[in-house]
């Protein structure tokens, strides 16, 4: 049997039978849906899923200022960019009205 990573499980025919009992039953903590005994997905509580996901964008931001402060080639100014930004911003809108 695979590790589950959660300290509860249901099975995928729970779920279906009483998906609210069983997310009210979980409180604060995930459970792993079972399939055949496997873990199929993670049933994750909406106040844990936003720190998860506020977690990843900090470490990508962390990750991407690391790489940029490696980066040989010079820096492009504000103003460059963001006047590249506006026209790829552009271009897609003129895409999608003659679309």
């Amino acid at each position: 049997m695979e590790q589950l990573l959660a300290n509860r499980s249901v099975s995928i025919t729970e779920l279906k039978r009483s998906p609210s009992a069983i997310i009210e039953q979980a409180g604060d903590e995930a459970v792993a849906v079972l399939n055949h005994n496997r873990p199929a997905a993670y049933l994750v509580p909406a106040a844990m899923y936003m720190r998860q996901m506020a977690a990843l964008d900090a470490a990508t931001l962390r990750e991407a200022i690391a790489t940029s402060r490696r980066d040989q080639h010079p820096p492009i100014p504000a103003e460059q960019m963001f006047a590249e930004m506006n026209a790829a911003i552009d271009q897609v809108g003129i895409e999608q009205a003659s679309a």
